[in-house]
This record gives structure tokens, C-alpha cells and sequence, in this order.
């Protein structure tokens, strides 16, 4: 048979040349033997048909089984010889592998050298960028400028900071000290991420969580989503968005290195607040903007800073209970209206409450901080003197230290703040270069 003399061949050759000779020779014998078998079955099976035609089909069945039984018995004996031999079944069996999760190191690179495109690790492993991607559209830069003075044509920058859309109907949430402390004459601008500009008018505020609430004239926002401040945990994740020093989109990484930090602890009196301490870098014009989780989740806004390393976010949670008491005293001035308060004056300043960390860092760093007598342990620091203004009129340069305001003590910037609302001069006692001065301020209305 041609057929069988082929297939004995292919095999006696894919065998042959790694096996030894007397294994050929006893495979062709094999062949040689389930050909002549062949032929003589199929020789009798034409005697057969001459003879009775009802013996064919038992024939054919004969024909099959006997050749299958051969072939079989072929296959058995070479596989008892070569059974040590591993790649014997390989090379007549088709290989199959089962899928794994990942690809090895040496898939996961193409034949260039360059990495594969449905494996990059830039793309399993940046989850702070997933993150950051989902919250920054949410993002505002916000900028207090005053009307009343102009530099070239242009209205006097005073300050700026940071905040993010908490509805889709134009709120915004920021720290206080981003948007007080500043003159009627004031302009709030708030820029989106893609460019537009909006006025905005401060809502609610609230000086002693340093929150606020401002309002744009803009519908069919994307707010941030809230996350859950009181699940964080020391060691976890989180990215500070804003526009620190004015530089717009800007993050910063880091981790939990506390979840609630008391403000005891800090020197904060008069504030109830456990603070979230992270390592990510929060300055100042970063105050406002959301410090996100890798969820894309808001669970802290961006407070303050004390030395390099250690920042403050007010959690979440007391945010939303600010947001929920703002919108139950809108509803209720919607219904009952009251006469308007008595409004805080302008002086001029940014501040940032002294602590006892702050302190040491200003005295460890030489030059003229290193003069801070050693009886003062609260007080307020001069960070920023906006030029024209009546702090700058009366003498207060950055680096000042206002520890006493009209004879009373001042322990944080919230009495700073008390004493603006209060008519009249402020007498203040002011530590510079390790004197203590006497300045008078006379705020504007």
C-alpha cells in the first residue's frame, strides 16, 4: 500500500534522527508487517466479495479493527522504548499551556526592545495618576484681586488659592483665610480647568474651621466626590491638589502619617477638629484644594502647613456637616430674612498661626528668625504684606510676629479676625528681629 509505505516512512525519519539505527530497522520491520497485512486483508476481502455479498461489511469491520490494533501496538512498543525520553510525546503530540494572569519578563518585551503594548507597567502600576485623573477636573484656581488699585491696567493681585466644585450648580469649597481678611473693594475670580473665568461671591464662611463656601455663576458641573474621612489610616496614600505659589493642576504626593491629629496638639485653641497630617506638600495657594484618596475621593481639603514634611487637611466629614449647616441657614434666610452683620475690616495680611513646631523651625533656620526671644510661644506670623494696604501704610513687613493686639494676647489668627470687627485703631505688639515694637494699624472699612 503507497499510503502506508508514505506513513511508516514520515515516521521511521521524524524518529530516526535522534534515536538509534536497529530502532529504524525494527520500525520499518513493523511497517513492512501492517502492509502485508493490509494487502492480504484487502485480497480477501475481493474473495469475499466473489463469494457473498453479506460477508463485506464484516470484512471492512475486520480490516479497520486489525489496522487500528497494529498501528496501536506500533505506537505501545516505541513509547516502552523511549519512555526516559521526554521530547518523544512532544514531537507527536500538539503542546498545551495554560494561560497565565501575567506574561513573563521576557514576553512582556517586544522584538525592538521596547515594551509590549498591552503590558506596559507605566500603565499597571501609576494608580496615583488614575486618581488624580478622576479628581482634577474638579479643580479651581482662585485669585482676590482689588478693584480700587491697578498695577498697568491691570487690578492689584492681593491673593490666591485653591478650591474644588462640590455641586454641579456653581459651589465651591475653600478655607476661609483663602477669601477673608480683605476689603469690600475685593474682586473673587474663580478659573475652571478648561479656562473660564467666573466672578464669585462668598456664601457662608466660617473662620474657626477655616471654611467657606463660594457661588459661581455656572450650571452642569462635575462636583468631586466626598469620600469618608473616618475610614483613612496612618500609612495610606493620598495626593494634595491645587495651584501652589500660582501654578495651576499642580499635585503632590504622599501618605497618612495621622488621622486625627488634635488641635490641641498643634496649639490651635478654640477649634475642635482632628486634623489629617500628611507628608504632602501643601503650601501656601494650595490651601482649599481637595487632598484626594486613590479612589479619586475627596477625604481632606488642603489646610496648612507647618515645616517640611508635616501638612494639615480638615477631614472630610466636618466639611460636610459645615456644607449641610450652610444650606439649612440659606433655606432659612430664604424664609426669614435678617438684617446684615457687622462687616470685618481690611488689613492686609496673609497670617499663619504660630505653633510650637513653627517656632522651632524659624529659629533653626538662622538669620533673623533665629532671634525669636525665648518667652514667646504663640503669636501670629506675617507671611505676606499686600502693597498699599494698611498693614504696609502702617509698617508691618513679612517675618513680623504680632503677639498682642489692643493689650490682649493673641494666640492665633482668629483673634486677629475678632479684633476687625471691632471699630477703631489696633495697638499692636510686634516681635521683629528679636525686638518687640509698638505699631498702630488703622484698618480699612
Amino acid at each position: 500500500m503507497p499510503f502506508m509505505k508514505r506513513f511508516g516512512s514520515v515516521i521511521v525519519r521524524s524518529w530516526a534522527t535522534k534515536h538509534q539505527k536497529h530502532h529504524v530497522a525494527s520500525l520499518q520491520s513493523l511497517c513492512r508487517n501492517v502492509s502485508h497485512t493490509v494487502s492480504a486483508a484487502k485480497d480477501g476481502q475481493k474473495e469475499n466479495d466473489r463469494n457473498s455479498n453479506h460477508g463485506s461489511s464484516y470484512t471492512r469491520t475486520a480490516l479497520g479493527l486489525g489496522a487500528g490494533l497494529i498501528l496501536g501496538a506500533t505506537a505501545k512498543t516505541l513509547y516502552d522504548e523511549r519512555t526516559k525520553d521526554k521530547e518523544f510525546p512532544r514531537r507527536i503530540l500538539p503542546a498545551v499551556q495554560a494561560s497565565s494572569p501575567l506574561p513573563p519578563e521576557d514576553v512582556s518585551v517586544a522584538g525592538n526592545g521596547e515594551a509590549s503594548a498591552f503590558f506596559k507597567k507605566r500603565d499597571m502600576y501609576n494608580f496615583v495618576a488614575d486618581a488624580v485623573q478622576k479628581a482634577s477636573g474638579g479643580v479651581v484656581f482662585i485669585s482676590i484681586n482689588d478693584t480700587r488699585r491697578h498695577i498697568i491696567r491691570q487690578y492689584q493681585h492681593l491673593s490666591n488659592g485653591s478650591g474644588f466644585i462640590v455641586s454641579e450648580d456653581g459651589l465651591i469649597l475653600t478655607n476661609a483665610h483663602v477669601v477673608s481678611n480683605f476689603p469690600k473693594s475685593v474682586e473673587i475670580k474663580v478659573r475652571l480647568i478648561d479656562g473660564r473665568e467666573y466672578s464669585a461671591v462668598v456664601e457662608e464662611i466660617d473662620t474657626v474651621s477655616d471654611l467657606a463656601l463660594l457661588r459661581i455663576n455656572c450650571t452642569g458641573l462635575v462636583p468631586l466626590k466626598l469620600g469618608d474621612s473616618s475610614g483613612v489610616r496612618p500609612g495610606e496614600f493620598v495626593a494634595a491638589l491645587g495651584c501652589p505659589l500660582s501654578l495651576s493642576n499642580s499635585v503632590t504626593l504622599g501618605v497618612v502619617s495621622s488621622a486625627d491629629r488634635g488641635s490641641v496638639e498643634l496649639g490651635l485653641r478654640g477649634k475642635d477638629m482632628q486634623y489629617i497630617q500628611t507628608d504632602a506638600a501643601i503650601t501656601f495657594g494650595n490651601s482649599g484644594g481637595p487632598l484626594i484618596n486613590l479612589d479619586g475621593e475627596v477625604i481632606g481639603i488642603n489646610s496648612m502647613t507647618v515645616t517640611s514634611g508635616i501638612s494639615f487637611a480638615i477631614p472630610v466629614d466636618h466639611a460636610k456637616e459645615f456644607m449641610k449647616k450652610a444650606e439649612k441657614k440659606r433655606v432659612d434666610l430664604a424664609k426669614y430674612p435678617k438684617p446684615s452683620s457687622t462687616q470685618r475690616r481690611y488689613l492686609g495680611v496673609t497670617m499663619l498661626t504660630l505653633t510650637k513646631s513653627i517656632l522651632q523651625e524659624l529659629q533653626s533656620r538662622g538669620g533673623p528668625m533665629s532671634s525669636i526671644p525665648s518667652d514667646i510661644t504663640q503669636g501670629v506670623f506675617i507671611w505676606k504684606v499686600v502693597v498699599g494696604s494698611p498693614a504696609y501704610q502702617s509698617g508691618l513687613i513679612p517675618g513680623d510676629i504680632i503677639t498682642h493686639i489692643n493689650n490682649e494676647p493673641v494666640a492665633s489668627s482668629r483673634d486677629v479676625y475678632r479684633s476687625l470687627e471691632h471699630k477703631g485703631d489696633l495697638v499692636m505688639v510686634v516681635v521683629r528681629n528679636g525686638q518687640r515694637y509698638k505699631v498702630i494699624v488703622s484698618p480699612e472699612e
